[in-house]
């Protein structure tokens, strides 16, 4: 598969995979940016892509930054008809601020088929086991 991509900005680092057979591509800061604690913010890569049809681009942490910085993406589905900068949006959940340094890795892209699903109205649904246990209903 072949991903179109094109530099909004000339220092923009394009995705590369980090290793041989690795399922996600690192996505780059084109700019340094600081996230307070608690904050939400979008840090941009400089890029934008052409994500094929019937594929989706999933944005997720990288594990690093994720444990031991406590940096975690949030809204990361990039559909195949989007255009423009890829940006990406996290959050800090740690006690201390962060800065992200141009260049820096700030995230990690999976391409992945995408189902569209038919939708059907119905007045019950098959029962299972679990029935509609949930938030814990299976036990510790």
């Amino acid at each position: 598969m072949k991903i179109k991509i094109k530099k909004l900005n000339e220092d923009a680092v394009l995705p590369k995979y980090a290793h041989f057979d690795d399922a996600g591509f690192d996505l780059f800061a084109i700019e340094d940016t600081v996230i307070q604690s608690g904050q939400r913010i979008t840090v941009n890569t400089g890029i934008a892509m052409e994500i094929p049809t019937g594929y989706v681009g999933l944005v997720w942490d990288k594990s690093g930054l994720s444990v031991k910085e406590g940096i975690k993406t949030i809204a990361g589905v990039v559909d195949s008809t989007y255009r423009g900068e890829i940006m990406v949006a996290i959050v800090n959940l740690s006690e201390k601020n962060y800065k992200f340094e141009k260049g820096h890795k700030v995230a990690q892209m999976l391409i992945q088929r995408k189902e569209t699903a038919e939708f059907e109205e119905v007045e019950e649904l098959t029962e299972t086991k679990r029935g509609s246990g949930a938030l814990g209903s299976t036990g510790k």
